[in-house]
């Protein structure tokens, strides 16, 4: 599968920034799966369960609190006031 740059913060700083293959979030209308070549927007983010798969096909999972969710050309980013990434 196709990477595309992905960056996790917070105000205290970026959580994960690298690549991805696929980010699987919830919006305020339901979950959204993002791969690479998405077309740009931007949406509010529900707390939730959220994981992306990197490009070793290693899933990683993180506790999302509200926040936003912001696609654009060269970089997916979450951003959020609680994140907690899972071990």
């Amino acid at each position: 599968m196709k990477e595309f740059n992905l960056k996790i913060s917070t105000p205290a700083g970026d959580l994960y920034s690298g690549e991805a293959v696929s980010l699987t979030v919830r919006g305020t209308e339901g979950s959204l799966g993002i791969l690479a070549g998405h077309i740009p927007f931007v949406t509010v983010l529900r707390p939730s369960k959220c994981h992306f798969i990197l490009p070793d096909n290693t899933i990683r999972t993180f506790e999302c609190g509200a926040g936003l969710l912001l696609v654009e050309k060269e970089l997916v980013t979450v951003l959020s006031s609680e994140i907690k990434m899972a071990e």
